[in-house]
């Protein structure tokens, strides 16, 4: 029962250091991820409203397919 409770925490912590790793390069991309086409963006006076659509629908693509094929490799 611990054991693969163990194998579950070390494999989160995989994941949260692989993530951290991956924002640590974030502004070292090429491309501006949360500046792109369709993410909105509105400045009024001491206001600013910013909602990264097309960003949040191209993360969910990407970790769907991620998350799919991880899935189908453990079966």
């Amino acid at each position: 029962m611990f054991e693969s409770f163990g194998k579950s925490l070390i494999f989160i912590g995989v994941i949260i250091v692989i993530l951290g790793i991956l924002l640590l390069l974030f502004e070292k991309l090429p491309f501006n991820l949360g500046k792109l086409p369709g993410d909105v963006v509105i400045k009024r006076d001491n206001f600013t409203f910013y909602f990264p659509l097309t960003t949040s629908i191209l993360i969910s693509v990407i970790l769907t397919i991620i998350l799919t094929i991880i899935a189908r490799l453990s079966k």
